[in-house]
């Protein structure tokens, strides 16, 4: 079995639709939000291979909370105004796939921020199984905010 690479702890932020797959690891020193888990049958489809709505679905997480951190990093908001972001919602969604992944294989989802702005964000992201390249994918976001004045 695979080793969980260094770095990589529990991924905190569970939901109904990623719980199907735990678990999950996640880690973020790289100033996103990368995600990882050991290829097992609950992420397969009938055939043995790692279903392709798996990766779309958690390579559509990974890059949303990283649009998140990058959003801290770099938006103080405007003057006058505080800002609650209320969610980050994906318009597009566009995943290409290119290998196969076997079972037991380290799967890991490498996302980038393309551009963070305060109401939209573009990501893209590399996906992996062990060291060989499987799925590309790139998505953009809308980002809800409430305000109030200050």
């Amino acid at each position: 079995m695979t080793n969980i690479p260094s770095g990589f702890s529990p991924h905190a932020r569970k939901s109904p639709v990623t719980d199907p797959w735990q678990p999950l690891y996640a880690r973020t020193d790289q100033g996103v939000y990368e995600l990882g888990f050991i290829l097992d049958t609950c992420h397969c489809n009938g055939r043995g291979l790692l279903h392709g709505g798996v990766i779309a679905a958690l390579a559509d997480n990974a890059m949303g909370l990283s649009l998140g951190i990058a959003r801290l990093k770099t938006d103080p908001g405007e003057a006058g105004k505080a800002q609650a972001v209320s969610g980050i919602v994906t318009t597009s969604l566009q995943v290409d796939y290119v290998e196969r992944a076997q079972i037991g294989q380290w799967i890991s989802i490498v996302p980038r921020v393309v551009t963070a702005s305060r109401r939209t964000g573009l990501t893209d992201a590399l996906i992996y199984a062990d060291n060989t390249l499987i799925a590309r994918a790139h998505a953009s976001f809308k980002v809800l905010i409430s305000e109030t004045d200050t």
